[in-house]
């Protein structure tokens, strides 16, 4: 393939994020400092017209300057064929619109590098290509029955209960073994899922952190711990956890050589695992976070490491 020169990111709008933690930003910071000229378009301005992917971009600079970080030229459509590499980097929920994007998105990839591989993502729902490595995990129940749920419970005791296509902490409850609000749970839960739930047994070891280990191209290249609040059972940085730095620990190496070969196969350049303890929880594929805080704490510059990948998956 030929050398890179236009990125078109596929990302929630410029102006919503918070660039102190966005990968996304990183990423395309990184990319604009490579010389590649970067255009930018939201998911609902994707299209396809008789077998062609079409959006409508917006030239995209960006500026490491909180309050200032960006400058949108005048909007195109182009056929998006025409791009060397896409960045699929929309925040979930993995709903039916997100799974249309990775349909359409299939159909200029590999010609069109697509980061990461839309098929795959497709293919690879979080909260469920993690079950395929289910002896690096906790128990875990994926179900919408009632009963199922209260019966993982009782065998476990405390449970965390979370939707199954959810993202950033939304939804997330630890529920004991005596929580009186267990069946007003599973009625709020059904009335507002149509999918099945995840309920996994809680792993006390979360109170100490959730380490969020960030591989490219299958190979971990950093990490942050999140410690979660006093009061809150969550340690999203999007529902209050404070990161911290940290070293991985021999485990936590060998479930990154486990899980390496498949997400190689799966053409995944850019993921996140979650490991809380001796335990993977999540296997992050759509759009991964923590980019910038392994940096800010003296860690690897993976967006950089990222773009390298890239340049030789374009090579070929």
């Amino acid at each position: 393939m030929a050398e890179i020169r236009n990125v078109a990111v596929q990302m929630d709008h410029v102006s919503t994020i918070n660039i102190a933690g966005d990968s996304t930003f990183a990423m395309s910071l990184e990319a604009e400092a490579r010389g590649y000229k970067l255009f930018h378009y939201t998911p609902d301005r994707l299209s396809m017209r008789d077998g062609k992917i079409y959006a409508t971009v917006e030239p995209m600079q960006l500026r490491d300057v909180k309050g200032d970080h960006f400058t949108l030229g005048e909007p195109e459509r182009v056929d998006l064929s025409t791009m060397d590499v896409v960045l699929l980097r929309q925040d979930p929920p993995f709903d039916m619109a997100y799974i249309t994007a990775t349909h359409l998105l299939e159909r200029i990839h590999p010609k069109t590098l697509v980061v990461n591989d839309p098929a795959w993502v497709r293919n690879s729902p979080e909260k469920i290509f993690v079950t395929e490595f289910a002896d690096l995990m906790p128990p875990t129940l994926i179900t919408r029955d009632p009963a199922e749920i209260a019966r993982f419970r009782e065998e476990q005791g405390d449970i965390i209960l979370k939707p199954l296509y959810g993202n950033g902490g939304a939804g997330v409850f630890h529920s004991t073994r005596d929580d009186r609000n267990f069946s007003s749970l599973m009625e709020m839960f059904n009335q507002m899922f149509r999918e099945p739930f995840i309920a996994q047994g809680y792993l006390p070891a979360v109170r100490k952190g959730d380490k969020r280990i960030i591989l490219v191209d299958g190979e971990p290249v950093g990490a942050i711990n999140r410690v979660p609040a006093e009061h809150d059972a969550r340690s999203n940085m999007h529902a209050g956890g404070r990161p911290e730095p940290t070293e991985l620990t021999a485990r936590e190496r060998e479930i990154c050589a486990r899980i390496g070969p498949a997400l190689r196969e799966r053409g995944f350049l850019l993921v996140g695992i979650d490991v809380i303890g001796d335990y993977m929880t999540e296997i992050n594929v759509t759009s991964p976070t923590g980019i910038r805080e392994v940096k800010k704490f003296g860690g690897a510059d993976i967006a950089a490491l990222l773009w390298d990948a890239i340049e030789r998956k374009r090579r070929g």
